[in-house]
């Protein structure tokens, strides 16, 4: 079972929702690539507001997908994008039901 966690806060700047959204949408392609990456989930809560929940095993698969690809990313395309910075929340999983 997971027992590690991000939850990751986004809000686009106006007029850059769509490319907010198709950015989530291209970074699964970067996630496919961390084996230590068990669950990832980006998801929208409005017109400019941006989620992603993701889970690990152990606080090394953790930390290794919080020095990845996608934050490389994020980093990158910040200024373009966000209308603040992303809020990035560690989070220890409860309870979770993945397929096996």
């Amino acid at each position: 079972m997971p027992a590690y966690g991000f939850f990751v806060e986004f809000e686009a700047k106006p007029g850059k929702e769509e490319d907010v959204a198709q950015f989530l949408v291209d970074a699964k392609s970067l996630v496919d690539a961390e084996p230590g990456t068990l669950a990832w989930f980006s998801f929208r809560l409005g017109e400019a507001s941006f989620r992603i929940f993701d889970a690990f095993e152990t606080e090394e698969d953790r930390e290794t997908h919080l020095q990845g690809e996608v934050r490389k990313q994020i980093e990158l395309r910040g200024r373009e994008l966000f209308a603040v910075e992303p809020r990035i929340t560690p989070v220890d999983v409860l309870a979770a039901k993945l397929p096996s």
